[in-house]
């Protein structure tokens, strides 16, 4: 829950932030100069690209959402079976162990949207957030139907 209420914290901060600069690159344009003008449109670009991105992280953090309650409702989610140090930190042995059992379960059924789910879930414990990312992408779309890319 801690998670989510800094999530949606940070995304308003984003689209106040985004408006304001938008704002700006109005005035810029509105002041009439070649250079004015290039730089609103410029300054216009930022939140549009930002706007996207929030856009896209927020869709894909629904979908994650939505498959781990419904693998949360099958008894299908992976039990934790990490261990810690002292510290509350993730041992990246007992990570690197998991992994290699979630990554043959993967190989063994490709077309499993809970095996990829599982997948990412250990590759974000072992740290590698990029591979996690696109293990989860995999696992979206999947259980959406739409055709998984490699």
């Amino acid at each position: 829950m801690r998670a989510k209420i800094t999530y949606f914290i940070t995304a308003a901060a984003l689209v106040v932030y985004f408006v304001l600069a938008g704002g700006r690159g109005v005035m810029l344009i509105e002041h009439g100069t070649v250079i004015t003008i290039a730089f609103g449109i410029a300054v216009l670009i930022l939140p549009v690209i930002g706007g996207w991105f929030l856009w896209q992280t927020t869709r894909f953090a629904r979908s994650a959402d939505r498959l781990a309650k419904e693998l949360e409702a099958e008894g299908g989610l992976p039990v934790d079976e990490l261990v810690r140090t002292p510290a509350g930190r993730i041992d990246r042995d007992s990570a690197d162990a998991v992994f290699a059992k979630r990554k043959v379960e993967a190989e063994a059924a490709p077309d499993d949207w809970r095996t990829w789910f599982r997948l990412a879930i250990a590759y974000y414990d072992a740290r590698d957030t990029p591979r996690a990312r696109k293990a989860m992408q995999r696992a979206i779309a999947l259980h959406d139907g739409r055709p998984a890319r490699v």
